[in-house]
């Protein structure tokens, strides 16, 4: 199987994401300025969660593209990565309701971390199947970050 099917799903699922973390904004009650304090922790848990999720789907949108064919390890790589991703409107929402305190905040680095961790599987059952010569692979060999997973395989 070719990648686009892939793709197109881990596309639509980034972008429930993204739309599940928006519904989440709750227009504020008043025509102030001042009116927007309240809300401010949950915007800039929305922000900060966009920006991480804009990330991964640009890396992930690139590194698919380079794609030739996609075997079941991928599939199953690539649903770990969208698991750990779905949770991040949950842990966003816990953290701008609850104004940054500890146990959400340390809860959405666990979130982050698992999902780095995810990418990393994929990129290197990606790896596994297409060669350290695909594109890659090469890709992936440049620069200090792509030259220590390379080395991994």
């Amino acid at each position: 199987m070719n990648s686009s099917r892939l793709e197109a799903f881990s596309d639509g699922v980034l972008a429930i994401i993204i739309t599940i973390m928006v519904l989440e904004l709750k227009v504020p009650h008043g025509t102030e300025l001042s009116d927007l304090a309240p809300v401010l922790p949950v915007f800039l848990s929305y922000v900060l969660s966009f920006i991480y999720v804009g990330i991964y789907w640009n890396n992930h949108h690139h590194m698919m593209h380079a794609v030739e064919k996609v075997s079941g390890e991928i599939l199953w790589a690539n649903l770990h990565l969208l698991f750990w991703l779905s949770l991040i409107p949950f842990v966003t929402g816990w953290v701008g309701e609850n104004h940054f305190a500890e146990l959400p905040m340390a809860m959405y680095g666990g979130v982050l971390l698992m999902a780095a961790i995810a990418y990393f599987i994929l990129q290197n059952r990606i790896l596994a199947v297409q060669g350290k010569d695909s594109l890659n692979g090469q890709g992936f060999r440049k620069g200090l970050k792509g030259k220590s997973v390379a080395h991994n395989l």
